[in-house]
Parts: structure tokens; C-alpha cells; sequence
């Protein structure tokens, strides 16, 4: 500041003459002083305004890198929606377990309040550390015999049924776990309106109706207790980008629906594969997470999974439960493989699984197999 009124004053259009006369009189010295710091200043502030805006510039630059670059608080993530379908008709028949839908949000992360705060808290020894989470889903699931052409009841194949369902799910994740509990409920019977859906969906691809569900299980409301525990280990470090983990996991579904323990693993082969614990499927299959992480650029990978069930219960081969209706001998352990692909590209994830299920029941001629697809969004 002193420098600027130096040069100022040194510079202003005075006449040297008043210089001469103002150093012999006091009041003149104060009067020339005045005017030069009129004239610098100005200046001088202007000087000192720019190197603020200039500093201010860089803070404001600073900044903004850092909150690009840091992370995203909790909760400030989107929540998940998922379309699922699942069919028989990527195995070549229209036998057993043959279609199923499903629609399915999952929240961004949601702390420990509300009802799945307690419920995490409780029932999955959740803390304030894990990324707790809910979910809701919608679904249909539509079962028929070998022949679809015969309109008595078929008494050594698959029973007609259809189930309808809405399913609350409570997650909690740290780094490398997820464990999840959640509840279906729903009817299984005409109400579930299998019938309805499969013919109308056949007729309008023009192919044959099924003839036979008149003879399907009758109306009865079911539900199901479900609680799955997976882990993420990573078995070969990232190598040109890519990486190779495993994902073994554990499961228990109790109900009068279904009664079931199960055990199982995929391997998962492509890159950045922390973004989520596998493809999203319909229960009972073994499924992913229900959610992913996205990510600014195209990623993929491929996968192979194995998965054992000890079955105390099935509704849908067993028969209603209180009243006479189709049933077959259940097989008390079923195995599953499935294999397939997995791409995200941003906000949006599909995956392709082609799943092979062994014969469930005594009369089943072989195990069957049949495809799933899964859309997700976040937003």
C-alpha cells in the first residue's frame, strides 16, 4: 500500500513550483499530501481488490477439486430399481418352473433409523460402520406340467400352480459381507392369476395355450422367512485391469411356502467387481445383492456359480396345505449351476444367467433349464 502511494505521488501532475512552496508551509505539505493519496489511492485498491479475486479464484478451484474428488456422504447415493424375468423358454420347453417376474427397488443407504434400523440392528448384528439398506419387491412365478395339452389332472408331473407376492428386505454390507433378512408373502392359487397371465401372454406370440390349469393348487395365502450371508474374497490381484474373486454364500428360508437350507459359491471373473456381490435373480435362486455401485465408465464381467439345497418344504410340489389338492414326491436335495455375464455402463446394469436346476421331484424325467435377465437402474 505504502509503495503504491510512493509511486503515485511521485508520478501526479502537480507543478513543481507548489512542491517549492508547499515545503515551506505546513498546511500546503498536508494539502499536497492529500492529493496524491487521492490519486494512488484508487490504484492501490484496485491493486489489492485483483489479488483478492485472484485468490479467491484459486480457493474456489481448490475446492471444487476436493469436493470432486472426495467422497460422497452416506445416504447420498440413488436407490436401485431392478426388472427381472426369468423363463424356460431359453432351455427349449414350457415345463415346471416356467416364468417368473419380478420388480424390485433397493434404498441408497438408508443409516439405522426408521423400521430396517432396528431390524439391522437386532436380526443382522448391523453397527453404525455397515451400509445398511431396505428393499421392496413385486413378483409372479408360474409353475406347469410336462403336458400342456391335457386337461385332467396329471398326477406324476409338476402341479399347475401361480404365486403373487410382495417381499420387504433389510441389507447390511461392510466391505467384503452382506447379509440380508427378508419376508415374502402372497397367495398361491387362481388368485395369483398365473392362468390369466400365461395364456394371454401365449396367444398374443401365438403359440398353444395351456389347457390344464383348472387343476391347479387352490387359493392359499403362503410366506416365507429368508435370511442369506455372502462374502467377497479376492483370489488374484488386478492384472491388466481385471481381477478374479469367489463369493461363497449361506442361506436359510423358512415358511409355509418354502423350507430350505442352502449353501453355494460363484466365481466371478472381469473389473471392478467390489461393485456389487453378483446378478440379481427371483428366489430361491442364489442371487447378488439387489443393488450396485455406479461407476463412470463400461464395466463387465463373467461369472460361475454352484449352489446345494436341503429342502424340508415345498409348497409347489408338496400340495396345498390344508386341503387335497396335486402334489409329486419332492426330491430332499436339489443342486443349481449357473453361468453368464454381467455389463454396466454409468447408472444402468444387464445381466444374462443361464441357470441348469436338477430334478426336484421322483417323477421329474431330467433337470431342467431355463434362462434369466435382469435390467437395473439407479436413479
Amino acid at each position: 500500500m505504502l509503495d503504491s502511494l510512493r509511486a503515485a505521488a511521485s508520478t501526479a501532475v502537480l507543478p513543481r513550483a507548489y512542491f517549492r512552496y508547499a515545503a515551506s508551509r505546513p498546511a500546503a505539505l498536508l494539502l499536497a499530501g492529500g492529493l496524491a493519496l487521492a490519486v494512488a489511492a484508487p490504484a492501490a485498491a484496485q491493486q489489492e481488490s485483483d489479488g483478492q479475486e485472484r485468490s479467491a479464484s484459486d480457493q474456489q478451484e481448490q475446492a471444487g477439486v476436493e469436493l470432486y474428488d472426495a467422497p460422497q456422504p452416506s445416504g447420498s447415493e440413488d436407490g436401485t430399481w431392478t426388472l427381472n424375468w426369468e423363463n424356460d423358454i431359453f432351455g427349449g420347453t414350457d415345463r415346471n418352473y416356467t416364468n417368473g417376474n419380478r420388480l424390485s427397488y433397493v434404498s441408497p443407504e438408508a443409516g439405522m433409523g426408521g423400521l430396517h434400523g432396528p431390524i439391522a440392528r437386532a436380526l443382522l448384528f448391523a453397527d453404525d460402520a455397515d451400509r445398511v439398506r431396505w428393499g421392496l419387491a413385486i413378483g409372479q412365478s408360474m409353475y406347469t406340467p410336462r403336458n400342456t395339452e391335457a386337461r385332467r389332472p396329471l398326477p406324476d408331473q409338476h402341479p399347475y400352480a401361480g404365486w403373487a407376492y410382495g417381499e420387504y428386505s433389510v441389507y447390511a454390507q461392510d466391505d467384503d459381507s452382506l447379509r440380508m433378512i427378508g419376508l415374502q408373502a402372497g397367495m398361491v392359487g387362481p388368485s395369483a392369476r398365473g392362468e390369466w397371465v400365461q395364456n394371454n401372454v401365449h396367444r398374443a406370440i401365438g403359440t398353444d395355450e395351456s389347457n390344464g390349469w383348472d387343476n391347479q393348487l387352490e387359493d392359499e395365502p403362503a410366506f416365507v422367512l429368508m435370511y442369506e450371508r455372502k462374502e467377497r474374497a479376492l483370489i488374484a490381484g488386478e492384472y491388466l485391469g481385471l481381477q478374479l474373486d469367489v463369493v461363497p454364500h449361506v442361506g436359510v428360508a423358512l415358511g409355509t411356502l418354502r423350507t430350505q437350507a442352502s449353501a453355494g459359491a460363484t466365481l466371478r471373473f472381469g473389473d471392478d467387481l467390489k461393485r456389487d456381490f453378483g446378478p440379481p435373480r427371483i428366489r430361491p435362486a442364489m442371487g447378488g445383492s439387489g443393488y450396485f455401485e455406479a461407476t463412470p465408465s463400461f464395466n463387465w464381467y463373467l461369472f460361475v456359480g454352484a449352489e446345494g439345497r436341503a429342502v424340508a418344504r415345498n409348497l409347489f410340489l408338496d400340495g396345498n396345505t390344508w386341503k387335497d389338492s396335486a402334489s409329486v414326491e419332492r426330491k430332499p436335495f436339489v443342486a443349481e449351476l449357473q453361468y453368464g455375464l454381467v455389463m454396466q455402463y454409468d447408472n444402468l446394469q444387464l445381466a444374462w444367467t443361464f441357470v441348469t436346476r436338477s430334478r426336484q421331484f421322483d417323477e421329474q424325467e431330467r433337470p431342467q433349464q431355463f434362462g434369466a435377465v435382469s435390467l437395473s437402474v439407479k436413479f
